[in-house]
Formats: C-alpha cells, sequence, structure tokens
C-alpha cells in the first residue's frame, strides 16, 4: 500500500488531474489524497470572512463565482453529456451547503462546514473522471468517515485506524482509494479540519493507519531545497533527508511540508517521498531514517517572530525560577520556539502573539522585560554532532555582517537556530548560500 497526496496545484484545473490520473497509475494497492483545487481555499475563507461582517450579498455573489468556475471545470472534465449532468448536480449540493449557512450568522461549526467544501469538490471530480471516463475501478473513501481529532485538536490515531481498516475491508479487491485531505471530524462529531496544509498531514495519518510501505506528496516544487528558492537564486533539491532534519526544516519555514506530517511517518518509520508533478520524472527528496554526511544540508526561514527579553536579579540560583516563567505560556497555550538564557536572563520567542499582552503584563511580575516584534528564526539543518567541526565556524563566518539577536545551538544534532531581524533576512540568506553551499 502507497500513499500518494496531490496538492491545490497539482489538481488546480481539468487539465492537472488528467495528469495527476496519470501519475497514480499502478499495480500497486494505493490511497490517493486530494487537496482543494487551488484557490478555492482561500476563495472559501474569503466568503466566510463577508459572512462574519453580515455581507450576505458580497458572500452570495463569491459563492456564485466559485460555483460557476467548479461547473467549467466538470464540463471540461466529463466530455459525456449524462456524466457532466449527474457530476454539476452534485457540485450543485455541495454549494448548496455553503448558500444555506447565509441563511442565519454564521458560527466557528458553520465556517468549518464552508472550508470543507474544497476537498469535497476536488475529489468529487476527480473521482467522476477516473471511474467514468478511464473506466478504473476506484473508491471514494469519505475522510469524514475515519478522519478524527480529540479534544485537544490532536489526531485520533487510535480511531483514525481502526475506522480506516474498516473502510478497507468493505473492499478487498479494490487498488484505488481517492480521500480528502485537510478535512476530519472533531471529538463532537463535527466537520472539522487540520488546519492549513493540512493534507500533508492527512497523508501522513492515513500512511501510518494503512501501515504503507511509502507516503509520496507531490507538488509543484522538485522536492525540498537547501535554501528558499523564493530569495536566493541557485538553490537545489536536497535527495536525502532524515525525519528529524525534514521535521526542524518545515517546522522553521520550509513551505513544501506541513510542519507535522514528518512525525507519523517518523513514528512508524515509513519513508516519505517528496515529488514534483510538473517534472515527475525528477528524483525529488527522500526522507527517511537515514541521513547523508554533510554537516549542512539546508537553511530555512520563519517569520512573524516576537522576541521577549526578562532580566531579573531573582534568577540568580533561583530554584524553580525557569518552572514559573515558562507556567505563564502555558497558561495562555503560547508554543515557545527558542530560548537561550544567562545568569540574569531569559531571551525566548513565540510565533503567536494573540496573548501577547497578558504575556507581558504576567512575566513583569518576574522582572524587566524587553520585546522585539518582526524578528525571523533562521534554521540550518544537517548532522550537526558534536563531532562535526567546522560546521558553525562556516555558519557564522557567513554572517560576519549580519546582526543576530540570539543564537541556539546543541539542543538537537540537527538543528542551528539564529535569530534575526526582518529586515536582515534576505542578506542572511544569501550570505549562508554564498558561504556554505557554493563551491569556489
Amino acid at each position: 500500500m502507497k500513499v500518494l497526496k496531490f496538492g491545490g496545484t497539482s489538481v488546480g484545473s481539468a487539465e492537472r488531474m488528467r495528469a495527476v490520473a496519470e501519475l497514480i497509475q499502478s499495480d500497486e494497492r494505493r490511497i490517493v489524497v486530494l487537496s482543494a483545487m487551488s484557490g478555492t481555499t482561500n476563495a472559501l475563507v474569503n466568503i466566510a470572512r463577508l459572512l462574519y461582517d453580515g455581507d450576505t450579498t458580497a458572500a452570495t455573489y463569491q459563492t456564485e463565482i466559485l460555483r460557476q468556475h467548479y461547473l467549467m471545470v466538470a464540463r471540461e472534465l466529463l466530455p459525456n453529456e449524462a456524466h457532466v449532468t449527474d457530476a454539476i448536480t452534485q457540485v450543485d449540493a455541495r454549494f448548496r451547503a455553503v448558500f444555506d449557512l447565509m441563511r442565519g450568522p454564521l458560527t466557528a461549526s458553520g465556517e468549518k462546514v464552508i472550508l470543507a467544501q474544497g476537498e469535497l469538490l476536488s475529489t468529487l471530480l476527480f473521482h467522476r473522471y477516473v471511474t467514468q471516463v478511464l473506466g478504473q475501478q476506484a473508491v471514494l473513501l469519505p475522510a469524514l468517515d475515519f478522519m478524527k481529532i480529540d479534544r485537544d485538536e490532536e489526531p485520533d490515531a487510535a480511531y483514525i485506524r481502526e475506522h480506516l481498516a474498516q473502510q478497507l475491508a468493505q473492499y478487498p479487491d479494490n487498488q484505488l482509494f481517492i480521500t480528502q485531505g485537510y478535512i476530519c471530524r472533531n471529538a463532537d462529531g463535527g466537520i472539522d479540519n487540520l488546519k492549513r496544509g493540512g493534507s500533508d498531514y492527512s497523508a501522513s495519518l492515513i500512511g501510518a493507519a494503512a501501515d504503507a510501505s511509502e507516503i509520496q506528496i507531490w507538488t509543484d516544487i522538485d522536492g525540498l531545497h537547501n535554501n528558499d528558492p523564493r530569495v536566493v537564486e541557485g538553490t537545489y533539491p536536497i535527495r536525502e533527508l532524515s525525519f528529524d532534519e525534514a521535521a526542524e526544516l518545515a517546522y522553521f519555514g520550509a513551505k513544501i511540508l506541513h510542519p507535522s506530517s514528518v512525525l507519523p511517518a517518523r513514528q512508524h518509520n515509513i519513508p516519505v517521498r517528496l515529488l514534483n508533478t510538473m517534472q515527475p520524472e525528477a528524483p525529488g527528496t527522500l526522507i527517511s531514517s537515514k541521513t547523508g554526511p554533510e554537516p549542512i544540508k539546508a537553511v530555512a526561514a520563519k517569520d512573524g517572530l516576537v522576541a521577549i527579553n526578562v532580566k531579573s536579579s531573582r534568577m540568580l540560583l533561583a530554584h524553580g525560577f525557569l518552572r514559573s516563567l515558562f507556567e505563564v505560556f502555558e497558561r495562555y497555550r503560547t508554543p515557545i520556539d527558542m530560548i537561550t538564557t544567562s545568569e540574569v536572563a531569559v531571551s525566548l520567542t513565540i510565533d503567536d502573539a494573540t496573548h501577547l499582552e497578558e504575556i507581558l503584563n504576567d512575566l513583569r511580575g518576574f522582572g524587566t522585560v524587553e520585546v522585539d516584534k518582526n524578528q525571523t528564526i533562521i534554521c540550518l539543518v544537517g548532522n550537526l554532532v558534536q563531532s562535526t567541526h567546522g560546521a558553525a565556524r562556516l555558519a557564522f563566518g557567513a554572517l560576519e555582517d549580519v546582526p543576530l539577536r540570539m543564537i541556539s545551538y546543541g539542543g538537537s544534532p540537527n538543528n542551528i537556530s539564529i535569530l534575526v531581524n526582518t529586515a536582515d533576512k534576505t542578506r542572511a540568506l544569501k550570505a549562508l548560500n554564498a558561504g556554505l553551499f557554493q563551491k569556489a
């Protein structure tokens, strides 16, 4: 069993869907996980925002534009008139769910229903094409029948494994299954989701639940690159990464991969392969338990950080000081990204400023508090074991002209984290590319 996930760009048009249908041809049993067509989730988010604002007229107009787009895709994808008519009926049913929510004030649960329609629509049309045009036997597995999160909004792995197995057992002779990424049920049984980028996470959870031999993530990029190709010229795809290295890169800004998507695969030791639908012959990136010898393989950057510095004479030899300080962040359910300490100060970063003012007010009880906004973490990832000589020297030598706010090194054998002002991010990434990856 293999799990193949295709992102929004990969299924962004009738032409792209036909190309994906060719890529999934195999004699091996496989589950195909689809995102919404590109642009759809953004459109649905905008429709929900308009409804929250009470602008039903604009929301209706935008929904109708989106509906007409899907009707056009259905007509382009399905040449048989009877098949088109049936598909349009199903597409209209999906949009009726959105129009029905416009009759009253939008609730949080109603918003989740709206956001779920993108994946339901893409899998509906793709399944119709595979079965009606290509004549293949394919089963449309509703993700809402087996994907579930618990009350902490974490995937319920035991539930997913049990209910996916029940679904698959109904079709012992079928080789091809199509399902939705991103969407799930919550602990109360309502429609929910795995947040932005969650289709990758869906694929990894499904792969783990099905004991897959491999999980493939198909996007429009040839694997994870050694630096941000949007900022730096001359980047190249990394051919092999360990699970830990990939997780670090995903968390610290490598947009090709959802930060949580490596975890279920790592727990079950299932290789993850990142591939390009536009260049299917390219080798992409293989993520597994193995790693190469390179001390630094890649660089990623994460924006939107807030740096907080707490200075207090109470820290000196104070038992329990750090625990009390961290409890402030736990109280407001705000994760800490990076931390450094000295005898009299703690510096740390957060990427969620929702409760920043409350956090700062509580921290002032410990001492003097300073805040720096618009910060960026630059993460250097590789095989940075202590016996590796020269990696840090090369990195910091490349950054000799860039002001550094914080440095974290040694907490992980795969990561050096450096905090810089966001205004210095591009300069830092280019300097690291020149100093670490460009051969003389």
